[in-house]
């Protein structure tokens, strides 16, 4: 059989596998990526993460000038209009920058970019637009995409997925969201702040699955304060269309009668599924779970010698990050090296205003597992955020009643997201409450909120 041409070839350019890709050849490793879109970065930078928080930073601005936020601060303003040309511009600016950026680095690094659908045709060999490549390495890195609804057909025009509620050509008069999870709530929230009434339809009896409890209380408070309406323990039973208007008929979780909702747009967002159809996943002899996924040992090897998975394809939380960190990791794993990934200690962020954010277990699952303590702190106490008139939330340490070891950490705050990653730091070098709670955090922060529900833990706060 011919040589390989390919040390390490990853199937798909998203977070996980164009950073598996780099770190690959950085490593000295002839590798290639494979993708089909005009534009690298996967559904993250494309259609994902950074157009919608272009979107919420966009609104976030035009409601505190609509709303009277910046007269409070004394700064006046004239009459406030939404330019969404502009508005639309500037993402779409964001994300050209950011593809482009990942295709240079593509050039820096001499990974080379295969262009279009990959399909296996043996164990080592895969398809790509009708030429055969061999590789030592495999490693599959293909993503998500939305879950459909049963008998609900998105559109991108009146019925859409998170990719058509970017593409919104007017303010929709009336948008309702189907699932109460962190995209709904992110999208429902930008357009929310944009003018339009939203109303958000979850089958749980609370938003934000998997999240801690006080945390989804909480945050259920915040939003409603905000003017989204919410139908919890509520199910879709179907979604028609006629003439450009929506009614979406629900019905109690647990049964009972049918309402129907008229709605100007409805957004679909019930969760995602492993992108795997197409890759003709027999030819190597591979099955996926139940759950569609690829199931992987610790190193991200599949049962396939020299088949790897990394990302949202494989069993654990569906995050950009998780699976930037995957790649890294199966990279040095192919390399000869060590590559680890920590999944105990992956924060997961809700981008909506203020920020939602949390690391390792909730208090429940916790005190599932044995004793805790717990400190928590108002935001209200913290002197940036009252400076800054940002009241809402808190932060919530939690930790092992016998060895204080942090076991998890969970903010509502206007910067939860990057306040997050000092409790994973600490958490992943092993920290107790008492290591965060006698660091000097600088004054006046959001992050000494941090330092002072870690020192609530063992009743030592100051400023409550």
């Amino acid at each position: 059989m011919a040589d390989y041409d390919y040390d390490v070839l990853v199937i798909g350019a998203g977070p996980g596998g164009y950073v598996a890709a780099i770190r690959a050849s950085q490593l000295g490793l002839k590798t290639a990526c494979v993708e089909s879109r005009e534009t690298l970065g996967g559904t993250c930078l494309n259609v994902g993460c950074i157009p919608s928080k272009a979107m919420l930073h966009a609104s976030e601005f035009y409601n505190d000038a609509a709303n009277g936020m910046m007269a409070k601060l004394g700064i006046k303003l004239g009459a406030v209009e939404l330019d969404m040309d502009a508005l639309h511009g500037q993402r779409r600016d964001a994300v050209k920058q950011l593809t482009g950026g990942i295709a240079f680095l593509f050039k820096k690094n001499k990974v080379d970019w295969l262009k279009g659908h990959a399909r296996f045709t043996g164990t080592d060999t895969v398809d790509v637009a009708g030429t055969i490549y061999r590789a030592k390495n495999i490693i599959i890195a293909t993503g998500s995409s939305v879950t459909p609804l049963p008998g609900v057909e998105i559109d991108e025009q009146t019925i859409v997925s998170s990719t058509g509620a970017l593409e919104f050509a007017t303010v929709p008069e009336h948008l309702v969201v189907i699932g109460g999870g962190v995209i709904g709530l992110e999208l429902g929230s930008v357009w929310k702040r944009l003018g339009a009434k939203v109303t958000c339809v979850e089958y749980l009896d609370q938003i934000l699955p998997g999240f801690d409890g006080e945390v989804r209380k909480e945050s259920l408070k915040i939003f409603k304060k905000q003017g989204i309406e919410f139908k919890l323990s509520t199910k879709v039973t179907g979604v028609a269309v006629d003439g450009g208007t929506a009614s979406v008929t629900v019905e109690p979780a647990s049964g009972g009668a049918a309402e129907v909702i008229a709605a100007s747009h409805v957004l679909v967002s019930i969760g995602r599924r492993p992108n795997t159809d197409g890759l003709n996943l027999a030819a190597a002899g591979i099955a996926p779970n139940k759950r569609g996924q690829i199931e992987i040992d610790h190193r991200f090897q599949t049962g396939v010698q020299g088949i790897w998975a990394i990302g949202d394809v494989v069993p654990g939380p569906m995050l950009a990050h998780k699976a930037e960190d995957e790649g890294v990791a199966v990279a040095e794993n192919i390399a000869g090296h060590t590559g680890i990934v920590n999944h105990d200690v992956i924060p997961s962020v809700v981008y909506t205003w203020p920020e939602i954010a949390g690391v390792g277990l909730t208090e429940e699952v916790a005190r599932e597992r044995g004793e805790v303590k717990v400190g928590k702190f108002p935001m209200l106490a913290n002197s940036r955020a009252k400076t800054n008139h940002e009241p809402d939330g808190f932060v919530k340490v939690i930790a092992d009643a016998t060895s204080d070891r942090v076991l998890g950490v969970w903010v509502i705050a206007s910067v939860g997201g990057s306040m997050i990653a000092q409790a994973a730091q600490a958490m992943e070098f092993g920290a107790t409450s008492e290591d965060i709670a006698y660091t000097c955090h600088a004054h006046p922060t959001h992050a000494e909120a941090l330092k002072e529900a870690a020192m609530g833990v063992t009743g030592k706060a100051i400023h409550i």
